[in-house]
């Protein structure tokens, strides 16, 4: 069984980093020190859980943590540093510091290393996630130990409730546009200055007109969508926000 190690010190360990061309180091004492950390840990960059839910999620919530006291959000896989650059910018990982433990030292230090040979991956770390103030463990959540890759308790929601269970979550909020609309201008500007993050998806690039008018019924943009729900043009935006 995995161990818990909340009111120890997180391991002091150095790695090698790659960063503008050149390499440099990180070290963990320095990078804690004095900070609100949020860590998480997984098995692989590029792998189905942790490209389609773990790190996404925990970027998605960057700004609401920092608002609850997060001053950073540290992420561990048994990976080298070329392979965690490309997953961060595959993934937009903008608010994401990636910690490429290669050697898997930091992660064997946590008590986390554990043998995925079975399936060709050699040892890498465990999946896990814990609240780091100033060095000191203050939380962790691990994956119970069964077959599969668990992923129950180590997810950002789960983190957000442990520090601030009142936190407001944002909405998901997306929007069809194409280029040089004026009204897609002004929607976005509407989402902006409400305080709203927003995932564009743009046609031509991202998405065709027939995938506009299969799912909103409509053949104009923009087309909005908040939660799920169709809201509509930037016309129906505007009163949904006065709401």
């Amino acid at each position: 069984m995995f161990k818990s190690i909340e009111g120890q010190t997180i391991p002091n360990v150095t790695i090698p980093v790659r960063a503008n061309n050149d390499w440099a180091t990180i070290n963990t004492e320095s990078l804690f020190k004095d900070k609100t950390v949020i860590v998480f840990s997984l098995p692989g960059a590029f792998t189905p859980t942790c490209s389609s839910t773990h790190l996404p999620r925990y970027n998605e919530l960057a700004a609401t943590l920092a608002k609850n006291g997060v001053d950073e959000i540290v992420c561990v896989s048994v990976n080298d540093s070329f392979v965690m650059n490309a997953w961060a910018q595959h993934q937009e990982a903008q608010n994401i510091t990636m910690f490429p433990d290669g050697n898997g030292e930091f992660t064997d230090k946590m008590g986390m290393l554990v043998d995925m040979s079975q399936v060709g991956f050699g040892k890498r770390s465990w999946r896990y996630s814990m609240l780091v103030k100033n060095g000191v463990i203050e939380k962790m959540f691990i994956e119970p130990q069964k077959p599969g890759d668990p992923f129950e308790v180590s997810d950002a929601d789960t983190m957000l409730e442990y520090i601030n269970p009142t936190a407001t979550k944002p909405q998901s909020i997306s929007l069809f546009t194409k280029p040089d609309c004026p009204f897609c201008v002004a929607a976005k500007e509407m989402l902006t200055n409400a305080g709203y993050s927003f995932e564009e998806i743009l046609l031509g690039k991202d998405a065709s007109l027939t995938s506009l008018k299969a799912m909103t019924g409509k053949e104009t943009v923009p087309q909005v969508f908040v939660e799920g729900k169709h809201i509509g043009g930037s016309e129906a935006l505007a009163e949904y926000l006065e709401k």
